[in-house]
């Protein structure tokens, strides 16, 4: 087991070794993120409410 001189040398050196994103690469897929959760949030009431429509219909016709 190294010490803790030795752990905090081979950390900052990994670290180092990290490519950290570009502020606009940042901006971008978070921009993205967002665009495809509105996007997902849009289709999933859509099948909601295509779902309750239909169940609605069978409840009127045979209920």
């Amino acid at each position: 087991m190294a010490n803790p001189f030795q752990f905090l040398q081979q950390t900052r050196a990994e670290i180092a070794k990290v490519v950290w994103p570009t502020r606009r690469e940042v901006l971008t897929t978070t921009a993205m993120v967002f665009l495809l959760a509105a996007l997902a949030a849009v289709f999933f009431f859509f099948v909601d409410w295509v779902i309750r429509q239909g169940l609605e219909l069978v409840l009127t016709l045979f209920g």
